[in-house]
Protein backbone atom coordinates (compact mmCIF):
# COMPACT_ATOMS: atom_id res chain seq x y z
CA UNK A 1 0.00 0.00 0.00
CA UNK A 2 2.87 2.38 0.64
CA UNK A 3 3.97 2.11 -3.00
CA UNK A 4 0.42 2.87 -4.16
CA UNK A 5 0.24 5.89 -1.86
CA UNK A 6 3.57 7.22 -3.12
CA UNK A 7 2.59 6.63 -6.76
CA UNK A 8 -0.72 8.40 -6.22
CA UNK A 9 1.02 11.35 -4.58
CA UNK A 10 3.53 11.61 -7.44
CA UNK A 11 0.72 11.58 -10.02
CA UNK A 12 -1.21 14.24 -8.10
CA UNK A 13 1.92 16.42 -7.94
CA UNK A 14 2.55 15.97 -11.68
CA UNK A 15 -1.08 16.87 -12.41
CA UNK A 16 -0.98 19.91 -10.15
CA UNK A 17 2.26 21.19 -11.68
CA UNK A 18 0.89 20.64 -15.18
CA UNK A 19 -2.30 22.57 -14.39
CA UNK A 20 -0.24 25.31 -12.78
CA UNK A 21 1.77 25.67 -15.98
CA UNK A 22 -1.41 25.62 -18.07
CA UNK A 23 -2.95 28.33 -15.90
CA UNK A 24 0.12 30.55 -15.72
CA UNK A 25 1.64 30.16 -19.17
CA UNK A 26 -0.80 28.16 -21.30
CA UNK A 27 1.84 25.41 -21.49
CA UNK A 28 0.68 21.79 -21.21
CA UNK A 29 3.63 19.53 -20.35
CA UNK A 30 1.75 16.32 -21.16
CA UNK A 31 0.83 17.52 -24.65
CA UNK A 32 4.37 18.83 -25.13
CA UNK A 33 5.87 15.45 -24.24
CA UNK A 34 3.45 13.22 -26.16
CA UNK A 35 2.38 15.54 -28.97
CA UNK A 36 -0.94 15.99 -30.69
CA UNK A 37 -0.85 12.91 -32.89
CA UNK A 38 -3.58 10.32 -32.47
CA UNK A 39 -1.24 8.12 -30.36
CA UNK A 40 -0.03 11.12 -28.36
CA UNK A 41 -3.58 12.19 -27.57
CA UNK A 42 -4.46 8.63 -26.51
CA UNK A 43 -1.45 8.50 -24.17
CA UNK A 44 -2.33 11.94 -22.80
CA UNK A 45 -5.87 10.77 -22.11
CA UNK A 46 -4.56 7.73 -20.21
CA UNK A 47 -2.28 9.97 -18.16
CA UNK A 48 -5.15 12.31 -17.30
CA UNK A 49 -7.29 9.33 -16.25
CA UNK A 50 -4.47 8.02 -14.03
CA UNK A 51 -4.04 11.46 -12.47
CA UNK A 52 -7.79 11.58 -11.85
CA UNK A 53 -7.72 8.18 -10.13
CA UNK A 54 -4.74 9.36 -8.09
CA UNK A 55 -6.76 12.39 -7.03
CA UNK A 56 -9.62 10.15 -5.90
CA UNK A 57 -7.16 8.00 -3.98
CA UNK A 58 -5.79 11.21 -2.46
CA UNK A 59 -9.27 12.06 -1.20
CA UNK A 60 -9.41 8.64 0.46
CA UNK A 61 -5.96 9.19 2.01
CA UNK A 62 -7.08 12.59 3.29
CA UNK A 63 -10.24 11.23 4.87
CA UNK A 64 -8.22 8.51 6.60
CA UNK A 65 -5.77 11.11 7.87
CA UNK A 66 -8.52 13.43 9.10
CA UNK A 67 -10.29 10.59 10.89
CA UNK A 68 -6.89 9.47 12.24
CA UNK A 69 -7.37 5.90 11.05
CA UNK A 70 -4.01 5.66 9.32
CA UNK A 71 -0.76 7.36 8.59
CA UNK A 72 -0.94 8.67 5.00
CA UNK A 73 1.98 6.69 3.58
CA UNK A 74 1.84 3.63 5.80
CA UNK A 75 -1.73 2.35 6.16
CA UNK A 76 -2.20 0.56 9.44
CA UNK A 77 0.52 2.55 11.17
CA UNK A 78 -0.82 4.71 13.92
CA UNK A 79 1.31 7.45 15.48
CA UNK A 80 3.07 6.14 18.58
CA UNK A 81 2.38 2.49 17.69
CA UNK A 82 6.08 1.78 17.24
CA UNK A 83 6.71 2.58 20.90
CA UNK A 84 4.12 0.13 22.16
CA UNK A 85 5.19 -3.41 22.99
Amino acid sequence: MKALSVLALVLVIIGALNWGLVGLFGFNVVTWIFGISRAGLAISKIIYILVGFAGLYGVLMLTRLVTNKDDICVPGHLPGAAHQA
